[in-house]
């Protein structure tokens, strides 16, 4: 597996999924540019859509920042940028729908997320929720904004039951659009897993044929940023800029 930063199509852009919501896709957003921070790349994150979060509030793009700065002394901070903002917690296109606001199209995220990746190493697009969650009325997914892009995407999973099914219908729709997948992460593995996170650790690879590439620990997200950001590599395969391998995933 490459690193993604070397994958000469994705010219550094990265798209980050989550297999459902509030699986810890932020955090995990957030340990990718720590490590890529550390390495001495200059690091972007962009969010298309932010919802159920009001004018003036930090949103997903904020956090990644707060978390990933603690990284930032040898490359300088990391940028954040996002598109649209949407007050009720729901998918980008209900929504923008609901608030009579403008939609975000694929275009758009390729568009922006191809500027940036002209004054940037790395940059990360963070979905809202799942791979198909529509941006618009078209219909437009985050697959097809990382198809525009020639871009991978990672697939964030939760830990437990019910993440196999829904980590193999992300690998076959992702097969399905011809869009490249970089490996798999577990956004919030517990501390003491039960029998159900041990065993998907060896499971999630065989129902996706995809790498389990990562697994970052439960609560990451409220450790202060120098210290997320030193644990950080930990956390991830070399194939994402840590320094884990799959033995000690999880």
């Amino acid at each position: 597996m490459r690193d993604v930063a070397d994958m000469p199509v994705a010219r550094g852009v990265l798209c980050v999924s989550g297999a459902g919501t509030e699986i810890g896709k932020t955090v995990t957003t957030a340990a990718v540019a720590a490590c890529a921070l550390r390495a001495g790349r200059s690091v972007a994150v962009l969010k298309p859509a932010q919802t159920g979060v009001a004018a003036g509030e930090p949103g997903d793009v904020a956090e990644v920042l707060r978390l990933a700065g603690g990284s930032a002394s040898a490359s300088g901070a990391p940028t954040g940028a996002e598109l649209a903002r949407y007050p009720e917690p729901l998918a980008p296109e209900t929504a923008a729908r609901r608030a009579g606001m403008p939609y975000v199209s694929a275009g758009d995220v390729a568009e922006a997320a191809g500027k940036l990746a002209a004054s940037h190493d790395l940059v990360l697009v963070e979905g809202a929720g799942g791979l198909l969650v529509r941006f618009d009325g078209a219909g437009s997914t985050l697959a097809d904004a990382a198809r525009l892009l020639a871009a991978p995407v990672l697939v964030v999973l939760q830990a437990g039951l019910g993440t196999l099914n829904t980590a193999a219908l992300t690998a076959e729709a992702l097969r399905a659009r011809r869009v490249e997948c970089a490996g798999l992460v577990i956004g919030s593995m517990p501390g003491a897993p039960g029998l159900a996170e041990r065993c998907n650790l060896t499971d999630l690879p065989r129902y996706t044929e995809l790498p389990l590439l990562g697994a970052v620990p439960e609560g990451a997200g409220a450790l202060p940023p120098s210290r997320f950001g030193a644990e950080a590599p930990g956390w991830l395969a070399p194939e994402l800029g840590g320094e884990a391998v799959p033995a000690a995933l999880g």
